[in-house]
């Protein structure tokens, strides 16, 4: 509420009123407050993404091996594949040459368009990327490298 006071009625008033009305401090004034803020909030959302550190991985969940449902593709490169360029498609003997089509029919009706990539332990990693990225040309999503466990035959 505010205070009325009686102002004295010597020269001094500028206008003539006889009274003057005060108010009281009660109130907290927020609008530097939220400007602070405001102002904060622009530097942590500017900084924030300097301060991240690291490398995105997608890291693998290996908790237990899912069992492959539908047809399994297989493409097996031999170590004769230098010299002739015949990889097999399954059982298929195959140039590499028409493996693209080969693998692109065998895909159509497949909703998961996932390869399994054999290759023998005397074949070049040049060679082996020659293969993979046909396949990838061919419209595989996914293409497994197939190793064999320790002891296995």
């Amino acid at each position: 509420m505010p205070k009325i006071q009686a102002v004295e009625a010597t020269g001094r008033s500028r206008s003539g009123r006889g009274r003057r009305v005060t108010s009281s401090l009660a109130e907290i004034n927020v609008v530097p407050l939220v400007d602070v803020m405001l102002v904060l909030l622009i530097i942590f959302m500017v900084t924030a993404p300097m301060i991240q550190r690291g490398v995105d991985v997608n890291l693998p969940v290996a908790r237990r091996a899912t069992q492959i449902t539908g047809e399994r593709l297989f493409v097996t490169i031999p170590l004769a594949y230098r010299q002739n360029r015949l990889v097999y498609l399954n059982d298929d003997r195959i140039r590499v040459d028409v493996l693209q089509e080969r693998v692109r029919q065998k895909l159509e009706t497949q909703t998961d368009k996932q390869v399994y990539l054999r290759g023998d332990g005397g074949v070049e990693y040049q060679e082996l990327m020659d293969v993979f990225s046909r396949l990838q040309d061919a419209g595989v999503e996914k293409v497994g490298l197939v190793g064999k466990l320790p002891g296995e035959k």
